[in-house]
């Protein structure tokens, strides 16, 4: 574990990886105001290393909204449930893109994500909408 920053080296490969896009909602980093991010899955503050396994490219409101949380209240269950990892579950399994712009969940995963990171939000799905219009956002992720 390290407090300082990720390395530019690190940093470039966990993007490269990521092909650029946010791990979380799918948005070419390219395509945002802000820019992209690197989240620790697991935050330096519960113990998470700044390896690249436990590194994830999101978008600034992605990383802003899912902080140092590692799971969350499932609505449905009332059950803590972890929040997606991309290292180690694949988007499609939990998640499904509309055409609306709206990310479905599929599985407790998904909707602890897409709330706690809040995913659906009007201006998130309209953004998300303009883009599949335009082509450069896939309905997979």
């Amino acid at each position: 574990m390290s407090s300082g920053r990720i390395s530019d080296k690190v940093a470039a490969a966990v993007f490269e990886r990521a092909r650029g896009i946010c791990e979380y909602c799918g948005i070419r980093i390219d395509d945002t105001y802000f820019g992209g991010e690197i989240d620790h899955i697991r935050s330096r503050k519960h113990g998470g290393a700044d390896e690249i396994l436990n590194l994830a490219l999101a978008c600034q409101p992605c990383n802003r909204a899912k902080g140092t949380d590692l799971a969350s209240i499932d609505d449905l269950t009332q059950k803590l449930t972890p929040l997606f990892n991309p290292r180690t579950k694949s988007w499609s399994d939990h998640f499904a893109l509309e055409q609306t712009g709206e990310i479905i969940p599929l599985t407790d995963v998904g909707r602890v994500t897409v709330t706690l990171l809040r995913l659906n939000t009007e201006e998130r799905m309209d953004e998300r909408r303009g883009l599949l219009e335009l082509g450069r956002l896939k309905s997979s992720v």
